[in-house]
């Protein structure tokens, strides 16, 4: 029975020792309150003071500063991110309208080309046309101008040939019997028309 005593007794002195200890520090505390002049009812009383300011400036000044703060922060991170995406489309619109200008560059070039080719191609068929216009006015003037000429020298074979009849007769009307000059009327006038 004494074993089973035995840690008893050494369980209460543990207890003893340990209140004695709390003992010691509350006693150590106290004594430090008393040197600072810090009374325990005024240090709690102060302590939920503080706390309820501390909630109060939280919850009413420092939170909403916070909560805007973080919102100007989302806003401008906001901002930032569609001056790049506008920067970004603005680039692509740039390279766009410059692709734009090239491809239209190039199609006003071909399209001049091509009316060149096709002004070039009208002139050349115009001018060949008019060209085929002059030679065939020339064609006409030429075979006007031979008939013409074939029509003036007939008159003026007709006329030489009358002249020499005309001439003849008054030459020969003294000499030449009638027969005589028929004859050589017709003989002339033979020889001048060629026939």
């Amino acid at each position: 029975m004494f074993s089973v005593l035995l840690p008893i007794a050494e369980a209460t002195g543990h207890a003893v020792e340990a209140a004695s200890a709390h003992a010691e520090s509350a006693n150590a505390i106290t004594q430090i309150f008393d040197t600072f002049g810090i009374k325990p009812e005024l240090l709690l009383a102060q302590i939920v003071n503080f706390s309820i300011v501390a909630f109060v400036l939280w919850r009413f000044a420092f939170k909403p500063v916070v909560a805007t703060i973080e919102e100007r922060q989302k806003q401008i991170e906001s901002g930032l991110k569609y001056a790049a995406d506008m920067r970004a489309k603005l680039e692509q619109a740039q390279f766009e309208s410059q692709h734009i200008i090239q491809k239209a560059q190039d199609e006003a070039a071909k399209i001049v080309e091509e009316t060149r080719k096709s002004a070039k191609e009208f002139g050349d068929r115009e001018q060949k046309a008019a060209t085929e216009r002059a030679n065939e006015l020339i064609a006409k003037a030429q075979q006007v101008i031979e008939l013409e000429r074939k029509k003036m020298f007939d008159e003026a074979r007709g006329e030489i040939a009358r002249l020499v009849v005309a001439t003849t007769q008054r030459v020969l009307a003294k000499e030449l019997s009638e027969a005589d000059r028929n004859r050589y009327n017709e003989s002339a006038a033979r020889e001048l028309t060629g026939v």
